[in-house]
């Protein structure tokens, strides 16, 4: 049971229960266990069976033994089945929401709008199901019939990361079961209930068992056998660069279709003819958003020079209101870091630029709430000496960086190994279109701080990764492409 306050959260979503085929597998039948707890209370809130290599592998039997039920099923049929699973999302947001939560610390407000965000994913691609199209191709010679047909790639593993526990399955999922692939989800072990939750009710909204299965465990004996069973055709991983690059030349030795969404380190920049209050607006809904705990959001904070000092200060005093505290209390903006290394590389990032001189306006502490609580953070006078320049810090820190000119605001916000996302604001027609060509990213918030939308194709170029989700560009990635020429 719950020790950490969350009423409203059903009994149904606690179970901890993998799932494989049509059997959910209880914490009590597994050798070991792994505990879920709430970053807030640090508290635990149940437990889920620590599986591995031998229940992936039984996972993958239960996916080909439905794979070609599954396939065969009109777009319409597996359109209708995803239309009930996202209609029983909607009917279940608050103990989903309060769940969520629970077991990943973010406010209440903002897992309420994750529910929805997740559920709009498998209501666009319930959409998307029936139009999987082929075509007809003009022939080079007389008698000859040209045709194309695209079919479902087989079997995918799905790696989701901590951040966003529900619309990151969903994000994978969705497409993946609209295009008519049955998948193995691996969830991050630090925020397993969510996905097993939307599970029970994708088995619920009529899923057939073995499409969707679910192991709980160590990511890395799992992980060995999704990335070596030759019958898995597709990975889609979403998690840190480092790992992603491990992943991907893992996949390679079965030659597995790979979409990785990768960290980010995206660069705010404010110009002089911007509306002040709006990029403030957009920084913090960019920054702090999660407790900055978002692959897109602003890690670094571009400001032209002559408008600095006024940004800063209606920067500050935003900040300054936070309200920090358990995501379930109705007054907290921002809640804790999800784990104790979390806490260490935000208290790294931030000593670090103080020893390279940033100027450090608000907060630079743990919270006095004590726990992973870490107070929003303003840091003034960075520069591209400082780790948090390179590296993604995942936290509640907003360093500002000055800059004089278009140029140099281009160079800044590109020197950076990675290229997932970008924010700019400015009043300049050309210039905004000067920025969407030039900055070398997948995504630009042009004059708004959130970007994420299920019409729009997610994903970053350079060391973010390759492969988009969301969109009508999502579900391609679980389909291939199949040419026949008639004589």
């Amino acid at each position: 049971m719950l020790d950490s306050p969350s009423p409203g959260v059903a009994s149904k979503f606690l179970h901890g229960a993998a799932l494989i085929g049509a059997r959910w597998i209880a914490p009590e039948e597994a050798a070991c266990r792994i505990a879920v707890e709430d970053p807030a209370t640090l508290r635990p809130i149940a437990a889920v069976p620590d599986l591995g290599a031998d229940a992936a592998r039984t996972a993958i039997d239960a996916a080909e033994a439905a794979a070609t039920d599954w396939a065969a099923r009109t777009g319409r049929d597996r359109a209708r089945m995803l239309r009930r699973w996202h209609d029983a999302m909607l009917a279940e947001a608050e103990p989903l929401a309060r769940l969520l939560t629970a077991e990943q610390g973010k406010p209440l407000a903002e897992a309420r709008a994750e529910i929805a965000y997740a559920a709009s994913f498998v209501e666009w691609f319930a959409e998307e199901a029936p139009r999987i199209e082929g075509e007809v191709l003009a022939p080079p010679s007389v008698g000859q019939r040209l045709l194309v047909i695209r079919r479902p790639v087989g079997i995918v593993a799905a790696v989701t990361p901590w951040n966003f526990p529900a619309a990151m399955v969903t994000r994978k999922l969705a497409p993946a079961l609209a295009a008519g692939c049955t998948v193995v989800l691996k969830p991050s072990e630090l925020t397993p209930l969510t996905a097993l939750a939307l599970a029970r009710l994708a088995l619920e909204a009529g899923i057939p068992p073995g499409v969707l299965n679910v192991v709980t465990g160590a990511p890395a004996p799992i992980g060995a056998v999704l990335l070596g069973d030759p019958r898995v055709r597709k990975l889609s991983f979403t998690g840190s660069t480092a790992v992603g690059k491990r992943l991907a030349a893992e996949a390679a030795g079965t030659v597995k279709r790979v979409s990785l969404e990768l960290g980010g380190n995206a660069p705010l920049i404010v110009f002089a003819d911007a509306d002040l209050d709006q990029a403030v607006d957009g920084a913090m809904a960019s920054k702090f958003r999660n407790t900055g705990q978002t692959c897109v959001c602003a890690n670094r904070i571009l400001v032209e020079e002559s408008v600095h000092d006024a940004f800063v200060e209606r920067l500050a005093a935003r900040i300054a209101a936070l309200r920090v505290g358990h995501g379930l209390a109705s007054e907290t903006d921002q809640g804790p870091l999800i784990n104790d290394a979390a806490v260490a590389k935000v208290c790294d990032h931030v000593e670090d630029a103080v020893r390279h001189g940033a100027r450090l306006a608000l907060g630079g502490r743990p919270h006095r709430l004590g726990g992973r609580f870490w107070e929003p953070t303003l840091l003034l006078d960075a520069t591209p000496a400082m780790r948090l320049a390179t590296e993604e810090t995942f936290g509640p820190v907003a360093p500002v960086f000055r800059f004089r000119g278009e140029e140099q605001a281009i160079a800044l916000a590109n020197a950076t190994a990675s290229g997932l996302a970008a924010y700019a604001f400015t009043r300049d027609l050309d210039r905004s279109f000067r920025l969407l060509e030039r900055l070398a990213v997948g995504m630009v918030g042009m004059n708004s701080g959130v970007i994420s939308t299920a019409v729009a194709p997610f994903g970053g170029v350079k060391e973010s990764g390759f492969g988009r989700e969301g969109s009508r560009h999502g579900i391609q990635e679980y389909l291939d492409m199949r040419f026949a020429l008639f004589g």
